[in-house]
């Protein structure tokens, strides 16, 4: 499901071009490409973008073109987008900066979101746009940076970052909650994510999703979400349950019971509308196993 070194030939010859214009020689853009394929990319396309909409120049300058990485790309989109009034944006984004420069995971994860994002969404013909504009994409980072935070028991920093990213992006999900690699959370709206929610890897999950609590349950109450899985909009999946990998779930529907691996489910309460079958080829994306799952 990750994208492979296929995914950025789109952006190749257009780089290139950039990169032999007299003002990019020059400097005159501030504009530097770093051998890293993803940045390099996202740098181009800004470019490009900056010229195409002067208007948004100076927000492409500071958030990509005058950054030297990923990194701190990513991070300037999520400080300038959290930090709140009586807080120093300056010292917000150091700390934010601090937390990823100590936890390998979070910028690793966050590439191959991204990269997901392009893979599997025929909307989305960009890295860029995601980047800066997808709340599904930006709140995930943020959640990485508060689970972080919170396995170093600083726990009231990490509940104010997900307090800020339910206002700021309508998403809401529980420092303490794993969350894999390659995850997609499309349009984003509404998602609930528990505390004791576990989401693995490459899973698409739509708008006004909720993995949350029966209400009857305490300690570990909330699902766990395998491998590949597709949830569709508005679903509802409730209580310490396992949803198989490569499963789907309709739009809407309400899971109160585990499902089995590469099954589809829908309903209220959700019932089996397929059994699946697990693919027979290894190392395919998520969109892939969504197929397969529906194969009769």
């Amino acid at each position: 499901m990750i994208a492979c070194d296929s995914c950025f030939d789109t952006y190749g010859c257009a780089l290139g071009t950039l990169l032999d214009r007299p003002e990019a020689r020059r400097g005159q853009n501030r504009t530097r490409f770093f051998g890293d394929p993803l940045w390099d990319s996202i740098q181009a396309e800004a470019l490009a973008e900056a010229k195409r909409e002067p208007l948004l120049r100076p927000l492409l300058e500071r958030a990509v073109l005058h950054r030297n990485s990923f990194s701190e790309g990513l991070t300037t989109a999520l400080s300038e987008r959290l930090c709140e009034g009586t807080l120093d944006l300056a010292k917000f984004d150091k700390e934010l900066r601090d937390v990823i420069a100590n936890d390998d995971t979070i910028i690793e994860s966050a590439r191959n979101d991204l990269k997901a994002i392009r893979a599997n969404d025929p909307a989305t013909t960009s890295f860029l746009h995601p980047l800066l504009n997808f709340k599904g994409f930006l709140a995930i980072q943020a959640h990485r940076i508060a689970h972080s935070l919170w396995t170093r028991d600083r726990r009231t920093l990490a509940y104010h970052i997900q307090s800020r990213v339910s206002e700021v992006f309508g998403v809401d999900i529980h420092p303490a909650a794993t969350i894999g690699s390659g995850v997609f959370i499309d349009h984003a709206t509404g998602v609930v994510i528990g505390e004791t929610a576990v989401v693995g890897d490459d899973v698409t999950m739509l708008h006004g999703v909720t993995l949350g609590g029966t209400g009857k349950e305490i300690g570990d109450r909330h699902p766990k979400v395998g491998c590949g899985v597709y949830i569709g909009a508005n679903a509802q999946l409730l209580g310490n349950i396992a949803i198989g990998e490569g499963s789907r779930i309709g739009a809407s529907s309400v899971v109160l019971k585990s499902v089995e691996a590469y099954s589809t489910v829908a309903g209220v309460p959700a019932q089996v509308v397929r059994h699946g079958r697990r693919p027979t080829n290894s190392g395919r994306g998520s969109a892939e196993l969504m197929a397969a799952s529906t194969d009769t």
